[in-house]
């Protein structure tokens, strides 16, 4: 249940405003820093192994940009969840790996990537889906719903023209079930559905 208190945490705006601020000054660095920074499966053959990461955090244009930060706000308006810096940051840095891993093993014919649509994904799937495991929120239940059926649908029918005439390139709807997936996997290994989830184990009271 989204509440008015979790909205108005600073730790539930500061880490997602942050990312919004790193892609935006990426950004500002045009094709040069694109290039450098974007999933290329021959560089990360040669050994650029940090492009699986940066690859999540540029982007085609400024259209590309405005839409992908604008899926982040409506993440933290859907899901809001005052997270540590670390779990956040983990969450970016698995969760992204995780789809560009699945990128350059199962879709072998994609040679380069830009864009944090698929690792958008990937956070609505942790953030809806510990709204209805913890809470049991139906409103929660429906958005996870459309959310795999809109992946489901890309994968069989494909985006509209449209959508990639406005970002200026194809969409790689593989990067959406790929950050799924890999979010998914990652809920269930550090307990984001359950509400479990610590950056380090919490010190019984017994312990020292």
């Amino acid at each position: 249940m989204i509440t008015n208190a979790s909205l108005r945490s600073r730790d539930t705006w500061l880490w997602p405003a942050l990312l919004i601020l790193l892609i935006a000054l990426l950004g500002l660095g045009g094709e040069t820093v694109r290039d450098a920074l974007r999933f290329d499966r021959a560089a990360i053959h040669a050994g650029e192994w940090w492009r699986l990461l940066t690859a999540n955090f540029v982007h085609l244009g400024g259209w590309h940009l405005f839409l992908n930060a604008l899926g982040v706000v409506v993440l933290v308006l859907l899901c809001p969840e005052p997270l540590p810096g670390l779990v956040w940051a983990r969450r970016l840095v698995l969760v992204g790996i995780g789809m560009s891993l699945g990128l350059y093993f199962f879709v072998p014919s994609t040679r380069w990537y830009v864009g944090c649509s698929g690792l958008i994904h990937g956070l609505f799937v942790l953030g809806l889906g510990r709204q209805l495991m913890q809470q049991r929120d139906l409103i929660a239940a429906g958005c996870l719903a459309y959310l795999l059926g809109k992946i489901g649908w890309e994968m069989a029918t494909g985006v509209p023209v449209s959508d990639e005439a406005a970002i200026g390139g194809a969409v790689l709807v593989e990067s959406h079930l790929y950050g799924s997936l890999s979010a998914l996997l990652y809920g269930l290994i550090f307990g984001a559905f359950t509400g479990t989830e610590t950056f380090w184990r919490k010190k019984k009271p017994e312990e020292k």
